[in-house]
């Protein structure tokens, strides 16, 4: 009796709480573009969806957070559409960040904001997609929509999922949320830990794939797109990447730019592109500094830093670099290490990534260094400046990492479209 007041309880928040958050996302557009950009994506959503999708269709429905995520669902789309070819793609996202960014990717037929998961929005959506099978990325649980796949009797899968013991399913109050977990046909898990503390709480239809990101930018660094000046820009010269910088990671870039005599080059890539941002970081370098937007042949080889105002081409543009410096670490965690580590970029980032496996194991691996400072910046960066067996040391761990953590992708797709 009790565990089922308590069932219930938990319930009635979980609904209370998907409706407290529409009404602050709602107040929040007042004055915030992303909330604004999140409520309009999904006005009259369901009169979009339902005037472009075919109802004839056989829908396969990813569904991601944001852009992260997607890059860590592409490789099984991508590899699930070679095999399928007869099959539709339904892409959809949760985020703006994800959306916005992917809202014309090729790969999928059909990309939408996914509604606000309430139990009459997931029958509504489901109703009309009806899809055959179902794939949520890494932290995807929407209790509404994934009870509706259950009832419908879909196939879904959860890719690239990583589990920590601190998560709400492995606690003793923890019932409900592990009730969510039930209706994935299939969890596909990132590492041995994961799949250990699932099988403490019952789930044994567990894989430890890997994950899906090293097949990702594997693919990336193979087909990676040339640019001409940027290569020109690096040519000859060591070259120092600063990928989805913030602020704080800038101010530490910035003085070394400033202070540094040793022959380098930089290319800083803000994570946020806007006008006043860029400005201002210009104006904070004392060398002489141009924009991807604008460079020419005649001014390229005069500048000192190169600064990326334009999105999408950062994972390409890291094949040109010696050294990358991924910003996040001094706000809610890094960003993508992956895509400078494949090209062999030793990777320095700030001290917030204990929970990315891959910036722990590159770390321990010799690859990857951590900064709490800029005195801790200035030192790892000088040392593989100056060592040149150092740093090849450091980009050929970084290297083999990636190389040695694929295979994530046909692990999955050979598993979900092996004959029952």
């Amino acid at each position: 009796m009790t565990n089922n007041i308590n069932t219930q309880t938990v319930f009635f928040l979980y609904n209370l709480g998907i409706r407290v958050y529409y009404f602050l996302i709602l107040f929040a557009s007042v004055f915030n573009k992303k909330a604004r950009l999140w409520i309009r994506g999904r006005k009259e959503i369901f009169n979009q969806i339902s005037s472009k999708i075919d109802p004839d269709s056989h829908i396969i429905w990813f569904h991601c957070s944001s852009l992260g995520e997607f890059e860590q669902g592409r490789p099984v789309m991508e590899k699930i559409r070679e095999i399928l070819p007869g099959r539709k793609i339904l892409l959809t996202f949760f985020s703006p960040s994800g959306y916005e960014i992917r809202k014309n990717y090729p790969g999928a037929d059909y990309i939408f904001y996914l509604p606000l998961d309430t139990r009459r929005n997931a029958a509504r959506f489901l109703n009309i997609i009806k899809p055959e099978s179902s794939f949520f990325i890494k932290y995807e649980f929407w209790f509404h929509y994934l009870s509706q796949l259950k009832k419908m009797e879909t196939k879904v899968y959860l890719i690239s999922g990583i589990f920590r013991s601190r998560q709400v399913f492995f606690k003793f109050y923890g019932s409900w949320f592990r009730k969510i977990l039930r209706s994935f046909t299939h969890l596909f898990v990132q590492n041995e830990e994961s799949a250990s503390l699932l099988k403490t709480i019952g789930f044994g239809n567990v894989t430890v794939s890997g994950d899906t990101r090293f097949d990702r930018v594997y693919t990336i660094a193979r087909k990676a797109v040339e640019f001409p000046l940027i290569r020109s820009f690096c040519s000859g010269k060591m070259t120092l990447i600063a990928g989805s910088t913030w602020s704080s990671d800038e101010e530490i870039i910035v003085r070394f730019i400033n202070e540094n005599k040793l022959p380098v080059r930089f290319i800083l890539a803000p994570h946020e592109i806007h006008e006043r941002g860029i400005r201002q970081l210009q104006e904070s370098i004392k060398g002489k500094t141009t924009r991807y937007s604008s460079i020419s042949e005649s001014e390229i080889n005069d500048a000192d830093v190169l600064i990326i105002d334009t999105i999408g081409i950062l994972s390409s543009v890291y094949q040109y670099g010696n050294i990358a410096y991924i910003g996040g670490g001094f706000g809610k965690g890094i960003h993508n290490i992956l895509e400078a580590a494949t090209f062999g970029l030793p990777v320095i980032f700030g001290p917030n990534f204990k929970k990315f496996r891959e910036a722990n194991d590159l770390i321990k691996l010799n690859g990857a260094f951590s900064i709490e400072k800029y005195d801790d910046f200035n030192k790892i960066i000088n040392a593989l400046l100056t060592d040149q067996h150092l740093l090849n040391a450091a980009s050929e761990n970084t290297k083999n990492y990636v190389r040695s953590n694929l295979g994530a992708t046909d692990t999955i797709t050979k598993f979900i479209l092996a004959p029952v």
